[in-house]
């Protein structure tokens, strides 16, 4: 037990919290910034099994703030990479590197038999996707977010609200790493809360993170947060759904640009967002209408907007 006396001293964790960890599985949306100190600090700390999920490959432009990843992996994907890292790190831990997109047709795949989701995804859609699983099955769910010097980290569901209780509606513009810049420091901030948030539900040792947010700004060096125990749950949210998903009888409406890419569907018509009141054609009786875009915050905004106007169903596509 050397590796883990640290740990184990501790008054309120000891041999039974490390044995809860041995025999935890969870699920990690994401081997990027907020990724590397999670995966890193759950892998040190003794969790047995960890799914890791990331389609890309490791970029030289993600180095100043993916810590697992070196020069000499560019071009190599970044689950696998980062699943060697690990190994290294910690031969108890299994890492089971999974190269593939999250989308709502296999989440409840990637989701099998994990104890806990922890959602270190650049992508507001995947966030959704995720809490909505989450609350269906009442399994706990440790989401973050970055952008530019600000974060947070919270625990979401299995008991507590669900993230679309606590962040019911999104702003007009959701900015990424990609767009809104971001530093490696600030990522690694939240990424630690984040795993610390996981270590307490899984060893079930503290006061639950469950129904809070801690948030961190690093232009003032404040940290913030708040509990949401109370937050309702919204009485209707319009799902994520895979292209998969689509029946013949959904109207689907494409609300990206012609130069963003080719029609979500054969069928799709293309609508830009600013049309959508005045062009949008009428569903057949009790079809779904369904709006698409590269990230899922247009066709969000867009039905939200028609939800006021007409009745009827709705689902969201992010197909970028």
């Amino acid at each position: 037990m050397n590796r883990y006396a640290r740990q184990i001293m501790l008054p309120e964790f000891g041999p039974d919290a490390q044995a809860r960890l041995a025999a935890a599985r969870v699920l990690v949306i994401g081997a990027g910034g907020l990724g590397a100190p999670v995966l890193q600090y759950l892998a040190g700390a003794g969790i047995g099994h960890i799914r890791l999920v990331d389609p890309d490959h490791v970029e030289e432009g993600n180095l100043h703030r993916q810590t697992l990843f070196r020069m000499g992996d560019i071009g190599q994907p970044k689950a696998r990479v980062a699943a060697a890292t690990l190994a290294g790190l910690n031969p108890d831990c299994r890492i089971e590197p999974v190269i593939a997109a999250l989308d709502p047709a296999n989440v409840a795949g990637l989701a099998q038999g994990v104890d806990l989701i922890l959602d270190c995804a650049d992508s507001f859609a995947s966030s959704y996707i995720l809490s909505d699983h989450a609350w269906r099955h009442d399994m706990p769910l440790i989401s973050a977010s970055v952008i530019g010097q600000q974060g947070y980290a919270g625990g979401f569901c299995a008991g507590a609200p669900s993230l679309r209780a606590v962040f019911p509606s999104l702003p007009r513009r959701a900015g990424t790493c990609a767009s809104e810049g971001v530093l490696g420091p600030v990522v690694g901030i939240i990424g630690a809360i984040q795993a610390q948030m996981a270590l307490a539900v899984l060893a079930q040792t503290g006061d639950s993170p469950l129904g809070r947010i801690v948030s961190f700004d690093a232009k003032t060096y404040r940290f913030g947060g708040f509990g949401f125990l109370n937050a309702p749950e919204p009485v209707h949210a319009v799902p994520f759904i895979a292209p998969s998903d689509l029946t013949a009888q959904d109207l689907v409406i494409d609300l990206r640009a012609p130069e963003e890419g080719p029609l979500a569907t054969a069928n799709a018509r293309r609508i830009a967002p600013d049309r959508i009141d005045a062009d949008l054609p009428t569903p057949s009786p009790g079809a779904r209408t369904v709006l698409c875009c590269k990230s899922g915050l247009r066709a969000w905004h867009a039905a939200e907007r028609l939800a006021d106007l007409r009745e009827g169903s709705f689902a969201l596509m992010a197909i970028g």
